[in-house]
């Protein structure tokens, strides 16, 4: 007579679920994490800190913007390795104004300058703190009572 053996079950590898439910969970709260991690790091600047506001006042920028236009003949700006030129037509004599350089992609690289008649009708600004690249130089100037706007792209 044969003797009988147990029978065993080659395959036997038991299943546990709920082990490979936690490790999935945990590796998918470690990749949130590292996710929101890599986020809050990143650096959002916008391309004005008071950007609301300045939309806002877009009706006044429009004004003066066709004020510039209607000029005879517009400021010419020049740059050179270490600075920054406004030529004024001598019969568009302004009062005050301000050339503000913005640069798109590094806030910390803005600069703003404050002008006036009494320094002629040249006038110029020194770049030399400013690292290479591209620039807008955003100049408002006015002359009696009214307001002029000019916008031009640079490289410095």
């Amino acid at each position: 007579m044969p003797v009988s053996r147990p029978i065993t079950n080659l395959n036997n590898r038991n299943m546990n679920w709920g082990k490979w439910i936690v490790v999935a969970f945990v590796l998918f709260a470690m990749f949130i994490f590292t996710l929101v991690t890599v986020c809050v790091r990143q650096d959002i600047s916008l391309v004005s800190k008071d950007y609301y506001k300045e939309e806002m006042a877009y009706e006044t920028q429009l004004t003066r913007l066709n004020n510039t236009k209607a000029l005879a003949s517009q400021p010419i700006i020049s740059v050179n390795s270490d600075d920054i030129r406004i030529d004024f037509d001598p019969s568009n004599l302004f009062d005050s104004g301000h050339l503000t350089i913005f640069c798109p992609s590094d806030a910390t690289q803005d600069r703003n300058f404050a002008f006036n008649a009494a320094n002629g009708n040249t006038q110029a600004f020194s770049l030399n703190t400013l690292k290479r690249g591209m620039y807008r130089a955003k100049i408002n100037w006015k002359k009696g009572d009214k307001e002029y706007y000019m916008e031009r792209i640079i490289y410095r």
